[in-house]
């Protein structure tokens, strides 16, 4: 590779060329084994003589920092960096973050599986369909042309928009155009993008209680004041929505962590209060694709007749995270200015995987694979479900669920630090599961766990559970 030397202004030319390239080695920017530029090339880069070069590389060579091979070059030697610890230290800087990104967290996705993984939002990897994605990009790539070095429109690949247009028009009866999608990285962004165009800094936003907390930190970020509203077993109380409130988030068909479908009462008088309020409902339908029982409800933006819903969907959950494609539903009154709010962002998602997943939708390959992985995640909803009713009916008390990729128990008798304390002692036994108390976004604790099977293989769901009996079984008022 180029490396780079700074020699403008300086006056010892050999002795300047000799330090960078020291302290390059020492900071470990070259490496044992690396090979450093020949003499002759770097001294026509840098404007000097060849001697000048040569007269550096010697003086690293009698440090035993590099080594010459006649033919072969010069290298950066194998034992250089027990010879020369690393010395170099960036300043700490003097910029300051605001105060409001000292209160987020990282997720734990990001650390590495458990043995027995049963956290939320992560669907299993092996059942992706890898070689009809591989064949699908690899056509998109022999196809692309000239279109490949061009940016697109920030709306989207249009043939993905009607896509998702005619999936989601079947599957959940949404009544969208193609006009009316917008692509974007994942829900995250969706958010992103919808709190920038109907609402302003300072503005008031209510979010469920218990809920997901990512987006609740990204309105925080975004300066809007958060007010916090419970949820019950027939989803969002509506009632207890605050007043002088410009937005709502919520998760009406399978209540992030709760688990619960909201009532068709519930999402009819939430869509009154809009009404009443002048509000906008953001509805995030992030894993509805998997039912397992019930009749499904309409979407809160089929029953919308006013234009008031924005729905939000995703295919992190159906396919993989790594994908990062959602998508927005807008109502034609909010679509330009969506599109340009995601065109300031990052202009738009890439198209290669736009195509694919067009494509694999168009060609029916997206439907065949919910139906296959359907089978699948309704196996281990119903095994935990079961095991949970069986196993854990003195401690837990099961919420049902027949939707998406996890599920919840109340606990019945344990508090929420209690059954915090579970979660880690799980944890050190190999079991990964959240306790419903850290997915508070205001200061309700509830004690519970949630139970995600998206991650863990079915053969293993028994033998996880087993070991997290045994952490319930080692609560202080058990052993009393």
């Amino acid at each position: 590779m180029e490396f780079h030397i700074d020699l403008v202004g300086r006056n010892d030319l050999s002795g300047e060329i000799y330090r960078q390239l020291r302290r390059a080695i020492a900071g470990g920017r070259l490496r044992p084994g690396d090979t450093l530029p020949p003499t002759r090339h770097l001294a026509r880069r840098l404007a000097v003589s060849r001697m000048t070069v040569t007269v550096a590389y010697e003086r690293l060579a009698a440090e035993g920092l590099v080594t010459s091979r006649v033919g072969a070059g010069t290298f950066v030697s194998e034992d250089a960096a027990r010879r020369e610890p690393a010395t170099t230290r960036r300043s700490e800087g003097v910029l300051s973050a605001r105060s409001v990104w000292q209160s987020i967290r990282l997720p734990n996705a990001f650390v590495d599986p458990a043995r027995y993984d049963f956290r939320t939002g992560l669907p299993d990897p092996g059942l992706f369909p890898h070689r009809t994605w591989s064949r699908l990009v690899g056509r998109c790539l022999r196809s692309a042309g000239t279109a490949a070095g061009v940016y697109q429109h920030p709306a989207g690949h249009h043939g993905l928009r009607a896509a998702i247009a005619r999936h989601i028009g079947i599957a959940r009866g949404v009544t969208a155009a193609a006009e009316d999608v917008t692509i974007t990285n994942g829900t995250q962004q969706a958010l992103d993008v919808l709190a920038r165009v109907p609402l302003a800094p300072g503005d008031r936003i209510a979010v469920e209680e218990p809920g997901y907390q990512p987006p609740v930190r990204l309105f925080q970020s975004l300066g809007l004041r958060i007010l916090h509203v419970p949820v019950d077993r027939e989803g969002l109380v509506v009632e207890a929505m605050p007043r002088r409130v410009r937005a709502v988030y919520v998760t009406p068909s399978h209540q992030y962590p709760l688990g619960v479908c909201t009532t068709l009462a519930r999402r009819q008088a939430l869509l009154r209060w809009a009404e009443r309020n002048n509000a906008a409902i953001i509805e995030d339908d992030y894993d509805s694709e998997f039912r397992f029982g019930g009749r499904p409800l309409e979407a809160l933006q089929t029953l919308d007749g006013a234009g008031r819903v924005v729905y939000v969907g995703t295919f992190s959950k159906a396919m993989l995270p790594t994908l990062r494609i959602g998508f927005i539903v807008t109502p034609p009154s909010l679509t330009s200015a969506v599109q340009k709010a995601k065109f300031v962002s990052d202009w738009h998602t890439p198209t290669l995987v736009q195509e694919a997943l067009a494509r694999f939708i168009e060609e029916g390959g997206y439907a065949r694979h919910i139906r296959r992985v359907s089978t699948a995640y309704r196996e281990r909803h119903e095994r935990i479900a079961s095991t949970v009713r069986r196993d854990f009916a003195d401690c837990l008390e099961l919420i049902p669920s027949s939707t998406g990729l996890h599920m919840t128990a109340l606990a019945i008798r344990a508090t929420a630090a209690q059954i915090a304390a579970v979660s880690s002692r799980a944890a050190e036994v190999g079991v990964a599961c959240r306790a419903l108390s850290t997915f508070s976004v205001g200061k309700v604790r509830l004690a519970g766990v949630v139970l995600g099977y998206g991650a863990i293989a079915t053969s293993d769901i028994d033998e996880g559970l087993r070991l997290l009996r045994t952490c319930f079984s080692q609560l202080p008022w058990r052993r009393a």
